[in-house]
């Protein structure tokens, strides 16, 4: 009996020994040798804090705040990530990447979206892509080309919902995926899109994961999934070079199709470019549209006066007319529901970026190699950035109309890195809204639960019940 109790308490001191020290390894390996760090924990070796930063959110966030102040170390995503939540500081830290700071993106989402990938380079490259990118996406191309292109998409996507009951979240999913994929192949999307769906979606999913490359784990579905899209590209891209044809189209474009934007690019880069224009824009628009639904859907007065506004368009319009861009411009109210739904879902939790060299930050030392994670969530509810944050007013942003450019305002990113895609992302929710509003009415069709990290989600769908206008 004593000896049964003796091996029990012995095993016990041998777990806790055993364990303390796996939660010392992340401590030793990272900060004895680096001195000058803010403080922090480090967690698991591996791990880290993954699993509690991915679990707990904003809330993991919040804690360590109130313990370490709005400066601290972690060890998420596979890296030693400095955690930022100070408004001055995330506004130099995103404003001056010629001075050893660059984007410093999750290996998955490296990996998975490519390293020619927008979000991962730096210096003369990225401007080269830039450009390539604003030669696709840019307010140019949204005036002159796109804007046409998705009002015919959003005609057919929101046609026949009448007298059905809609999950929302899939439904802008497959709009935001199958537009995107028109505007990038337009002539080859419906006979590769059944094919490239399913592929895209497990891609996505396998964005945000840890790096190990195991089965059944998302990030080796991921990188399997780039693997078919990547072969699905370069198959259509190597049919257009054997037919010659002219398409104007995203990709038409990147191959050098259109004269007028022309771009020197390999095909690694053009694919990567794609990628980038599908992810981004998924990520962002089908989780700002569905959320603008849910929030019009519990606040009647805005829905109220954005119709108002949509139905005043269509009355100075023939039946079948697209809107223009003078139109999309005339949209005050439109584009105020667009901001306070991104600022208040917080669609855009944070931006990683890495160092490049040992660098000193809000008196600290942070190693080269080391990440930074600019979390932007709790700054989109400070009551004095925002009074009666967590209250729904798209007014806000007409009564301060300053509020756009504010610096605290990181939605869309900053500085060099400002969103290439803002207004075609802008000009798709848009145009979603206002055929919308302008032929249907709806209602909750249950009680749906709402996830809004790491993701904006609806874990089981967000239905709602529609009805003709």
């Amino acid at each position: 009996m004593a000896f049964t109790f003796i091996a029990i308490v012995g095993g016990v001191l041998f777990l806790f020994c055993f364990f303390s020290a796996l939660l010392r390894w992340n401590e030793v390996r990272y900060v004895k040798k680096n001195k000058g760090l803010p403080p922090g924990t480090m967690g698991w070796p591996l791990f880290g804090e993954t699993s509690e930063f991915l679990k707990q959110g904003p809330n993991f966030m919040k804690n360590k705040r109130a313990r370490y102040g709005s400066f601290f170390k972690s060890h998420i995503l596979g890296s030693p990530t400095i955690i930022s939540m100070d408004e001055e500081l995330n506004r130099y830290i995103l404003m001056n990447e010629s001075k050893g700071i660059v984007p410093g993106y999750p290996k998955s989402m490296v990996d998975i979206l490519g390293n020619c990938n927008i979000a991962a380079v730096h210096g003369s490259t990225h401007k080269y892509l830039r450009g390539a990118l604003l030669s696709i996406i840019g307010s140019t191309m949204v005036r002159d080309q796109l804007l046409t292109k998705i009002d015919h998409f959003m005609r057919s996507h929101l046609s026949n919902w009448d007298n059905q009951v809609l999950d929302i979240q899939r439904k802008t999913k497959e709009m935001t995926f199958l537009l995107s994929l028109k505007m990038v192949v337009s002539m080859e999307s419906s006979r590769i899109s059944d094919s490239i769906m399913p592929e895209y979606f497990k891609m996505v999913a396998g964005t945000i994961s840890l790096p190990i490359d195991l089965p059944r784990t998302k990030y080796r579905g991921g990188c399997q999934a780039r693997k078919a899209l990547v072969s699905i590209l370069r198959e259509v891209m190597e049919e257009r070079r054997k037919s010659q044809e002219t398409h104007r189209d995203m990709l038409g474009v990147l191959m050098g199709n259109d004269d007028e934007s022309r771009q020197k690019l390999s095909d690694e880069e053009i694919i990567d470019l794609l990628i980038a224009v599908m992810y981004s824009g998924y990520e962002t628009v089908s989780a700002t549209s569905m959320m603008t639904v849910k929030y019009l859907q519990d606040h009647p007065k805005a829905l109220e006066e954005l119709r108002g506004e949509h139905l005043a368009i269509r009355q100075r319009k023939k039946p079948d007319e697209p809107i223009d861009f003078n139109d999309l411009k005339s949209m005050r109210f439109t584009r105020a529901v667009i901001f306070e739904t991104a600022r208040l879902a917080s669609i855009v939790n944070g931006v990683l970026r890495k160092t490049i060299q040992d660098l000193e930050l809000n008196g600290y030392l942070i190693p080269k190699g080391w990440k930074i994670y600019v979390f932007i969530r709790e700054i989109n509810y400070d009551p004095c950035l925002y009074p009666e944050p967590l209250k729904f007013n798209p007014w806000r942003w007409l009564q301060d109309q300053s509020l756009e450019s504010k610096n605290h305002f990181l939605v869309f990113g900053r500085g060099t890195r400002l969103c290439p895609g803002k207004d075609l992302g802008i000009a798709e929710i848009s145009t979603f809204l206002h055929y919308l509003v302008t032929r249907y009415r709806w209602e909750a069709a249950g009680d749906d639960k709402l996830v809004k990290f790491p993701r904006v989600s609806a874990p089981n769908g967000l239905h709602i019940r529609v009805s003709s206008y």
